[in-house]
């Protein structure tokens, strides 16, 4: 299958890669071409815009960082938009807002394209060993045609219905429970410490309980102040934390434990923690007792 794919970071890479292992014909585009050079050396083809890369797939997943980003790759005059052909099928990846996805999803049925979200659960290693687990929202049809694809991508995808949005509100809901897990644990190791009580004792404590990958990566991260480099950087959490905000807002849903994350996140930023990873966030604390 002949794929075009967009956004090489940290988590796009390894997707990337995982695609062409799978024999696919695959066609990349990054703002810094260096990124993608080891998989040119592995047989994909660099396409030089966006537009490019979407004029020669009928099927386009980008994997980029905001909604600034990836309003700035689909819509620009070297989009994906001016690119992709009827029925073509662009993928999104990535955490954006619902309001984004709702936009996306118009703007290509003006086209008579079809815009899809396949959110991705899991750190760079889980990509890496294809063991994402994929929320994903859009048409049936073009769904059912994705499933083959993102098989090679993830262990789990998880239908979830027929509008690309309702995938964005989901992965916005469990990114938030990750970030009020990362407070909790961040709050309570704290707390032990100060009695004494080495951290990492306590997790074996929380682990035997909890019997939970979340809790056991996390913790360990945390006890052993791995925050570099980064497997999802702070500065991405504050965003995540405000997208879930802005979410419950325009539906008065009550989210008051996000006011608390995101200013401890920002005072974070502020400290000059952006770039390490959200972990980092027990350091927040930290200052602040």
């Amino acid at each position: 299958m002949k794929i075009s794919f967009i956004g090489l970071g940290k988590m796009g890479f390894p997707m990337a890669q995982n695609l062409l292992k799978a024999g696919n014909e695959l066609i990349v585009f990054n703002r810094t071409r260096e990124k993608a050079q080891p998989l040119i050396d592995q047989g994909a083809h660099y396409a030089e815009t966006p537009l490019e890369a979407a004029q020669k797939s009928d099927m386009v997943i980008t994997m980029l960082s905001d909604d600034a980003a990836l309003e700035e790759i689909v819509e620009g005059p070297n989009g994906i938009l001016n690119g992709l052909s009827e029925k073509g099928i662009h993928i999104s990846a990535s955490t954006i807002s619902v309001d984004l996805a709702r936009k996306l999803s118009a703007s290509h049925a003006e086209r008579k394209q079809t815009f899809v979200s396949a959110t991705v659960l899991g750190r760079p290693d889980a990509a890496k060993a294809a063991k994402l687990r994929i929320i994903l929202a859009g048409p049936e049809q073009a769904r059912q045609q994705l499933i083959p694809v993102l098989e090679q991508l993830g262990q789990e995808i998880f239908e979830i219905g027929d509008y690309s949005e309702e995938g964005n509100v989901v992965k916005i809901g469990v990114n938030f429970l990750i970030a009020s897990m990362l407070e909790a644990l961040s709050e309570t190791q704290l707390m032990v410490e100060k009695y004494g009580i080495e951290p990492a004792r306590f997790m074996d404590v929380v682990n035997a309980l909890f019997q939970s990958p979340l809790y056991q990566n996390y913790g360990a991260i945390m006890t052993e102040q791995r925050f570099e480099p980064a497997g999802f950087k702070m500065k991405l959490g504050l965003k995540d934390v405000a997208l879930a905000i802005e979410a419950a807002q325009s539906v008065q849903a009550p989210l008051p434990l996000g006011q608390l994350i995101y200013h401890h996140l920002s005072e974070g930023i502020a400290r000059g923690y952006g770039e390490m990873d959200w972990t980092a966030l027990i350091r927040c604390l930290e200052h602040s007792s």
